[in-house]
């Protein structure tokens, strides 16, 4: 069952892979997406990409705070870093507070 995330704060991740280095980006993503697990505050993430490269992640977490200590963290951070100069050629960042969560059937 789908979790209600009402009230969450909901960090939104858009971004177009570039064609360099696949092994690596799907290493650093299973890392990032293990680390992100065991943060305080950690609550979910939904994440698709599309066969052009297109994705779209969104990571739930308790509140902006949470979210904020997740942006700081310094292996999350290196990553990032990594990800402008050779992973994405572009990306989007939005944050956000789940004003109303629900699922249709089968969630």
């Amino acid at each position: 069952m789908m979790a209600d995330r009402t009230g969450q704060t909901a960090v939104i991740f858009v971004s177009q892979r570039s064609d360099s280095d696949a092994e690596g980006y799907a290493a650093a993503a299973a890392a990032m997406e293990a680390l992100a697990r065991v943060q305080p505050g950690y609550r979910g993430i939904d994440s698709v990409r599309d066969a052009a490269g297109l994705g779209i992640t969104v990571s739930y977490w308790t509140d902006e705070a949470a979210a904020a200590a997740w942006r700081a963290h310094p292996a999350h951070a290196a990553i990032r870093a990594r990800g402008r100069t050779v992973w994405y050629d572009r990306y989007s960042v939005a944050v956000a507070t789940v004003a109303r969560s629900y699922a249709g059937p089968g969630e």
